[in-house]
């Protein structure tokens, strides 16, 4: 199988634990079999290379994402990068075209997109093998899953096919209903969409040529910001004739808020968290060093990260986009390729941070011009190189770099180290990467 994972979003309704870096399915609740937790989009993963160990898996993402997904996955994962956000069809034509051009598969080789983020069993992945080899037939141009709907649902748009069979003709979409009209669309026989489909990959990459001037993929790579933003929905699906929909029956959960999120967690809590007895339907997801203590609540979400604290009733926990955008988002913690930083204090003319940098790994050589720096080591082992000198560094080396200077750091063994940053104008964006020579 050829699948693209949609990974975009930044999830403010799972803040504080989803930001514009760390995106909801970088968050790692799900507990696996030998006990340690796994994110969503590493849970999605392996599900796919379980079903098929042969699949060629290309995530669909922004800049911001690319190296959480290096941490979680590794390297051998194809990542489509969008140089900015344009919506699903610019970023499915983008994916399309580095299939074809960099992993040379075939114009005639089906193609399966769908989000990276639903809570769903093994079934759905031999789904999505029916849903490949359906497409494959070229009875129709696109294939849809249509997922059986459990109850009328606002969130979801919804697909009525032309009749109740296991692959069938579709016959129109409907948009996100209120409560009644969606009661009435169940009733015709609708299905949700999903936002999973297949197509052969010529059938996008000539979509593609029809609405964007483009040679090949690099020519899109480059031409990308000036593409409009718009939905594959609009530009393809809703004009395409030949569509069919196949259905799937299985478990399927959109975990978009706290509510569904905290409804497929199988422990109560993660992190340090302790409640009493008295306790019911309440999940603490605590992601920092200190403890949590939940006293007599009940149908609460509470979750603490270095970005905030929530603490909502599940119900309303839906309703927390409008209040986060009014919250200075500060990056306190972030995952690198390398590994991760965790913000410990910000002040007027310095930032404290304490950066984990896993075996094997190092940052990139960089300088910057407004700032000083000072890594104290903590544990573990590696290796400082500071304007082309190599220095040996173990817990308690402290090394200086003044602005200008070039550096970088390389794990031995698993390295944690402090880093002070000085400087009365601190910014990401002071940062200039060199060639390691």
């Amino acid at each position: 199988m050829n699948i693209i994972l949609l990974s975009g979003g930044s999830g403010k309704r799972l803040w504080p634990l989803s930001n514009d870096i760390r995106s909801k399915q970088f968050i790692k609740i799900f507990k696996t079999k030998d006990g340690q937790y796994e994110s969503m989009v590493q849970r999605v993963y392996r599900q796919i290379l379980d079903a098929d160990p042969e699949a060629t898996v290309t995530i669909a993402t922004s800049r911001t994402q690319v190296s959480s997904i290096h941490n979680q996955l590794g390297d051998k994962v194809g990542i489509s990068v969008e140089p900015c956000r344009k919506d699903t069809f610019p970023a499915i034509a983008l994916a399309t075209a580095y299939l074809h051009d960099v992993q040379g598969i075939p114009g005639d080789e089906t193609v399966v997109v769908c989000p990276v983020d639903p809570y769903v069993e093994q079934d759905y992945f031999e789904a999505i093998k029916n849903l490949s080899a359906q497409a494959a037939k070229g009875t129709a141009n696109l294939v849809l899953m249509g997922i059986e709907p459990t109850y009328p649902s606002e969130k979801y748009g919804y697909i009525i096919p032309e009749n109740d069979s296991a692959v069938s003709p579709v016959s129109t979409f409907k948009e996100k209903p209120d409560m009644e009209t969606a009661r009435e669309y169940i009733r015709q026989g609708a299905l949700w969409n999903g936002g999973v489909f297949a197509y052969k990959l010529d059938y996008v990459l000539d979509k593609a040529h029809q609405l964007m001037d483009f040679t090949d993929y690099k020519d899109l790579f480059a031409k990308y910001e000036t593409l409009d933003k718009i939905s594959f929905d609009y530009a393809v699906v809703e004009k395409e004739p030949a569509i069919e929909v196949t259905r799937f029956s299985g478990q399927w959960k959109d975990l978009g808020t706290w509510n569904t999120l905290t409804e497929a967690m199988e422990d109560s809590s993660i992190g340090n968290a302790i409640m009493d007895e008295s306790c019911a339907n309440v999940h603490v997801i605590n992601d920092l060093d200190v403890p949590v203590l939940a006293m007599g609540l009940r149908d609460v979400v509470i979750s603490a990260s270095p970005e905030g604290i929530l603490v909502s009733d599940k119900g309303q926990s839906s309703y927390i986009k409008p209040f986060v955008d009014k919250i200075d988002q500060r990056i306190m913690f972030a995952e690198k390729s390398w590994g991760n930083f965790r913000v410990l204090d910000v002040e007027e003319e310095s930032i404290t941070m304490k950066v984990t940098l896993n075996a094997g790994h190092g940052m990139n050589y960089h300088s910057h011009k407004n700032r000083d720096e000072v890594w104290h080591v903590i544990s573990g082992k590696g290796r400082a190189v500071v304007d082309g000198l190599n220095q040996e560094i173990e817990a308690g080396h402290v090394i200086t770099m003044k602005a200008g200077c070039r550096h970088t750091v390389i794990a031995e063994t698993e390295l944690k180290l402090i880093e002070v940053q000085l400087g009365r104008d601190i910014s990401v964006h002071d940062k200039e990467k060199h060639v390691l020579g």
